[in-house]
């Protein structure tokens, strides 16, 4: 019995430096809709598979609230901090804070207006935004034959993303291929589904002309397919194409009504997050922007993609 206990004593002296050594991450969202609900639970799964622990505060949106859940994560001294921002404008004085405390950051999803001037021990894990709505409006030119008039629902324009997305739009009606396509009106969406439906509620009564709706993410493209069948204008020939590929959005696909979309990873950048903050934490190398890549999704592919956000 003595034996027993002098190696139970043993035992619990070496494992509990093990557990107070598991690591405290927290995450930043900006806030919760499908797509970034899918991110943060594929951070939730790489964080437990990896034995970390992380701390998921919503922001609801609202740029305040992510500053002060940011400053009490600083102040628990977490082991890293990722960030979700509301706002990319607002990143430098994000990075500031959370560098001059000395903690690994990571934003994830949303590329940092600062991006160029990100200081060590900062990094980025998202996709290439010049490249999702490039491929978007590539293939909306390709079944357009290019020619006709597009309307364009934008994210939020305090986003790098709703920015990006839409240059992409505008760079590619700008080329030979595609210059016969115009683009007949733009309104701020802001990544909703009821205000992308509300916009194309107000498009259809003005008597707008367009052949295509490209909007700067899925949940606004459901929006406007939403709008077009409610006022009895939606056929099998509609043409609204949407970014993330949403379990949403890909069922819209399978039965015949959204057209178009792009993958971007969800999960991946979650799992991508965490990783990247590990490394940071044990001051291992990592690359400044972790490149999770877009891919198109078409009916003709729409298989592959099931289930993978």
């Amino acid at each position: 019995m003595k034996k027993l206990l002098i190696a139970a004593a043993i035992s619990s002296t070496l494992l509990a430096p093990m557990a107070a050594h598991a690591q405290k991450v927290g995450l930043a969202m900006a806030q919760l809709d499908t797509f970034l609900t899918i991110l943060k639970n594929g951070t939730l799964d790489a964080g437990k598979k990896a034995g970390a622990t992380v701390q998921v505060e919503d922001a609801g949106n609202d740029v305040g609230k992510q500053l002060s859940q940011i400053q009490n994560m600083i102040a628990q001294k977490y082991d890293a901090i990722i960030v979700n921002p509301v706002d990319t404008d607002v990143t430098p004085k994000i990075t500031k804070m959370v560098t001059d405390a000395k903690i690994p950051l990571v934003y994830v999803n949303r590329k940092p207006v600062d991006f160029d001037k990100l200081p060590a021990g900062v990094a980025v894990v998202a996709s290439d935004e010049k490249v999702s709505g490039t491929v978007q409006t590539q293939e909306v030119c390709r079944l357009l034959k290019g020619k006709g008039s597009v309307l364009v629902l934008m994210g939020e324009l305090s986003n790098e993303a709703a920015r990006t997305r839409t240059k992409d739009i505008e760079d590619v009606v700008a080329t030979k291929a595609c210059s016969g396509i115009k683009i007949a009106d733009k309104r701020e969406g802001k990544w909703d589904r009821t205000q992308g439906q509300d916009i194309m509620t107000n498009w259809l009564s003005s008597g707008v002309k367009f052949d295509a709706v490209i909007a700067n993410n899925d949940e606004m493209a459901l929006g406007a397919i939403n709008a077009l069948k409610a006022a009895k204008k939606w056929s099998s020939s509609s043409l609204v194409a949407g970014i993330d590929a949403t379990p949403d959005a890909l069922a819209s696909m399978k039965g015949g009504d959204l057209k178009v979309t792009v993958f971007q990873n969800a999960a991946g950048q979650g799992s991508g997050s965490i990783e990247t903050a590990l490394k940071l934490i044990k001051k291992q190398p990592v690359d400044r922007f972790v490149n999770v890549p877009f891919e198109l999704v078409t009916p003709a592919n729409l298989a592959k993609y099931t289930g993978k956000n």
